[in-house]
Parts: C-alpha cells; sequence; structure tokens
C-alpha cells in the first residue's frame, strides 16, 4: 500500500472507532479531532473534548474528563478523574477517582491518590502521591541524577506549595506541608 492508502484506511478506522466510542456513552465534543490507539478502551459518561491524542494503552474508567489538547499513553485514568487541557500522561501513570491533572501538566510513572490533583505547570515522574494530597502550580519531582532515577511519595492529604522541586529520593508525610519555593 501507498502511504496515501494508508492515511485513507487510518482515516476510515478512525471514523468507525469514535461512532462506536460514541455508541458506548462517551461524548466527544469534536469526534473529528479525536485520535484513537487500536486498544484505547472508554467508558460510559466520559467526556472528551477537541484534539486528544490516545497512544497504545489506555484505559479511561466511567464519569472520566478528557479537556482538550492531551496526549495520553500507557495510562489508566480512574472513574471521575479529569485530565487537562494540554496535559500529557506518560506509560505508567494511574489516576484513581476523582484525580485531577490540570493544564501544562506532564505525569510519567506516577500513581495519584483518590481526590489528589496536580493543577498546573507540574511535572510528576516516578512518583506516589496520596489521597487527597495537592500538588502546587510549579511543581516538579527531581527523579533523575544523570545515572539512576529514583522515587518520589507523597503521603495521604499532603500540601506541596508552587514552585517546589521533589528531589528524589523523598519521602513527604501524611499532612505534611512543603512551603512554596522549597528543594
Amino acid at each position: 500500500n501507498s502511504r496515501a492508502e494508508l492515511a485513507t484506511l487510518e482515516h476510515e478506522w478512525q471514523q468507525r472507532r469514535r461512532t462506536q466510542a460514541m455508541e458506548g456513552g462517551a461524548t466527544l465534543i469534536d469526534p473529528a479531532t479525536v485520535w484513537f490507539s487500536h486498544d484505547t478502551q472508554v467508558g460510559r459518561d466520559v467526556l472528551i473534548e477537541p484534539n486528544v491524542f490516545f497512544g497504545p494503552g489506555v484505559t479511561v474508567h466511567d464519569g472520566a474528563v478528557i479537556r482538550g489538547f492531551c496526549h495520553l499513553e500507557g495510562v489508566i485514568i480512574g472513574p471521575a478523574a479529569e485530565v487537562g487541557p494540554f496535559a500529557r500522561l506518560r506509560p505508567g501513570t494511574v489516576l484513581e477517582r476523582k484525580a485531577k491533572v490540570g493544564n501544562f501538566v506532564e505525569v510519567k510513572k506516577a500513581h495519584l491518590g483518590e481526590g489528589a490533583k496536580a493543577n498546573h505547570l507540574t511535572y510528576l515522574g516516578d512518583a506516589e502521591v496520596g489521597a487527597g494530597a495537592n500538588i502546587g502550580a510549579g511543581t516538579i519531582t527531581c527523579n533523575y541524577d544523570g545515572f539512576f532515577k529514583y522515587r518520589t511519595v507523597i503521603g495521604p492529604g499532603a500540601f506541596v506549595g508552587s514552585n517546589s522541586s521533589l528531589v528524589a529520593p523523598i519521602l513527604v508525610g501524611a499532612g505534611a506541608i512543603v512551603g512554596a519555593g522549597s528543594v
């Protein structure tokens, strides 16, 4: 096949897959701009805004919201969780029920517990974020020292202030408060 023929087949497959998602109970605001992978799983009452790309290995549970311009690959999005806009979720990411990852947040190999949130301008890599924890704007997990990667653990109910750098390996305890701008 030529590349043009392959592109035509991809277009036709995407059209069928979008229809299947909507018939299964998902809402696609602008179906033509949503791109699915062969194995994308989308639950009922999921809202998907325009310009969302699903790479391989994505599961979206019932009631989740995927805002516009998100890129998802190898992730599990729990019930009633919210993603984006402009978020990138990389392989190994799990968002539990009602967890929220907001605009310009990148997450890789991280687990966000129920109701945990990282609302904007954050990088969470190789991390465990406890239920109800709040990650302030501009916070990053410094998980790589040039040779090895390390984990960051943030306990349930912890509050991490804006512009914090969490240098792994580190444990932020349950209910702890990290002041804004901390390293």
